[in-house]
Formats: C-alpha cells, structure tokens, sequence
C-alpha cells in the first residue's frame, strides 16, 4: 500500500532474501524439495477411495513451504490456520454468512500473530537460524534495516499471502481439469504442458479477484467516463482477464494459450514477488495430481466456495479416486 521511494526501498530489502532478481537460483533450487513435500502428501492419500483436494492437499502444500522458507516452526501452522482464516475474512468488502465462519474476530487475530511473529522475531535475533527470517533481521545492504514493526508487519504479510492465494490456485486449478477431462489427459501424456496451462488458469480463474481502494492521482478518461483525481478506484482484475480486445475467446479454457499477458500476479511496481514460488508449487502440484490419481472424479460440481468476493476458490473439493499410482 506504499508509494515510492519508501516502497521501493522496503521492497528490495525483502525480496533479496525471496528470490529473483537478487538470488535468481534460489527458486529453481527448491524444484527437488517441492516436489518431495508434494508426493509425500499424495502417497498420505493411499488406501482412500475419497479425498479432499483443499484439506489434503492444496492447504498443507504452501502452508509447509512458507513456514521452511519463513522459520516458522511446523507444529504452529494450526495456530496460525486461525489467525489466517480471520483476518481473510475481513479482507472481504461485501462479507456473507459462511457456513464456515473464522472461530476467532480479525482484532484478536491480528493482536495474537502480532505477539507470535514478534516472539519468533526475537528468538532469531538470539540465535539466527539458515531461514528468511534471520536474513531479514541480518541484511546488511545500502536500503538500510526493516524496524521492528516493519519485520512484524513484513513477516505475517509473507506467512498469510505466501499460502492463501497458492491454495486457491491449486484448487481452482483441479476444479478446472476436472471440468475438461480432455486437459487433464493432455497433461498426463505432455508434462511440459503444465507451465503455459498454470498461465491459463491465472487468467481464467485467477485466486485474487480485484484490487480495492486505490486513489486516482490525477483525472483520468477511459472511454467517454472521467474518474476524477481523489477517487477511489477498484481495479476488478478478473474482469480484464476475460477482456474480448485482448484475448480471443476469453470465457474457453485454452491450456496452451499465447500472448498471455494476465493480471494473475497484478502488474507494475506492486506486481507479487512470489509469483515465481507459487508458479513452481502449482505447476508441480498439478503435474503430481495429474499423474498419480487414478479416475479422479468430483463428488459435487459446483463445490462449496468461500464467501468471499475478493479471494476466489472452493471451501471443499471432494473427489473420488480409484487409488494412487506409484
């Protein structure tokens, strides 16, 4: 929510420690641990005729990722599922009734992992650990340190944005190869068809709807419509996904879609720095599912969805399987 020069200063000191540009293999090196973690899950599916995609699956892979990346100890994630959930929930501007409701208000969530991530902050300071966290902490570059707050406040944005949004895309992904079987074959038979078909599905179901609340610094026509300077803008990305100037037949699902320049990681200088980690999870993740489920078949089609109009994606995807392939 910052604007230059601040947020660009905050953002190098973060993203040094995350990846490209500044450690450009550090991704690509991960590809054997994502894919270990990923099985593993899988090969907990054995001996069940029914499995939840979201539970078993697309909640527990990012979730482990981010928590190895951050420092964050593994046996905390149900904790922090809680503080998640709540805080998600207030992001939504048009809240509904869920049947599924957060166990806990947005208040006391953010009071409680403020607390948390401040404690684990700490303990890095007194001993330092191989995580991102103490890098944090340790950066010695010309931007300077991230203050207290601001690791606080840096932490739990990575620990919340570094799963929600992943889940939601590897969910919205198998929903949408459930729905084209003839995809799904593809994928099985073309592994190299995953990376453009992980780009079509961040067009085509992307996990983040819209941006809300940004300001018009200046008056700016579109079409024969003024926004006038001061306005609040809401910038419905979804919506440009599916523009008809820019993409031929923009309601089909074209797995190996050119020219596919999306909205799924936002744009400009506040474009999502994990966007090539959460390339990486869902094309592996989808690769994995792909190949070693034998006859998936959704239970419920449409399945429960979260009632939240900013992050789309299912609550539940329940799918039968005739077992696991080795």
């Amino acid at each position: 929510m910052l604007d230059p020069p601040e947020h660009d200063r905050k953002r190098r000191l973060v993203t040094r420690q995350f990846g490209p540009p500044h450690t450009p293999q550090m991704i690509d090196d991960m590809k054997s641990e994502l894919t270990h973690i990923v099985n593993d899950l899988i090969d907990r599916m054995q001996d069940r005729s029914r499995i939840d995609i979201v539970d078993d699956f697309a909640y527990p892979f990012p979730v482990t990722v981010i928590c190895r990346l951050l420092g964050v100890p593994e046996e905390d994630e149900p904790r922090f599922h809680v503080w998640a959930d709540a805080i998600v929930a207030s992001l939504d501007p048009l809240p509904q009734d869920d049947d599924e409701q957060p166990t806990m208000d947005e208040t006391q969530a953010r009071r409680e992992i403020e607390q948390y991530m401040g404690e684990l902050i700490q303990s890095r300071r007194d001993q330092p650990g191989d995580d991102m966290l103490s890098r944090l902490i340790s950066d010695e570059s010309g931007d300077g340190h991230l203050s207290p707050t601001e690791l606080t406040s840096t932490s739990i944005l990575l620990l919340i944005a570094g799963h929600e949004t992943t889940v939601n895309l590897m969910a919205n992904g198998w929903l949408t190869l459930s729905r084209n079987p003839g995809v799904l074959e593809r994928l099985r038979n073309e592994p190299g068809l995953v990376v453009p078909l992980v780009e079509e599905l961040l067009r085509f179901e992307p996990p983040v709807q819209f941006l809300a609340n940004r300001t018009a610094l200046a008056d700016i026509s579109l079409d024969d419509v003024t926004i006038p300077k001061g306005s609040i803008v809401n910038l419905l990305l979804a919506a440009g996904n599916r523009d008809p100037e820019q993409f031929a037949d923009p309601d089909q699902f074209i797995p190996d879609r050119t020219d596919n320049r999306h909205f799924g990681f936002g744009n400009g200088i506040h474009y999502c720095f994990g966007a090539p980690l959460a390339r990486l999870e869902v094309q592996i993740a989808l690769d994995a599912l792909a190949r070693r489920l034998v006859n998936p078949q959704l239970v419920l089609d449409p399945p429960p969805y979260r009632q939240n109009a900013l992050l789309r994606g299912p609550r539940h995807l329940h799918v039968d399987i005739d077992g696991i392939q080795a």
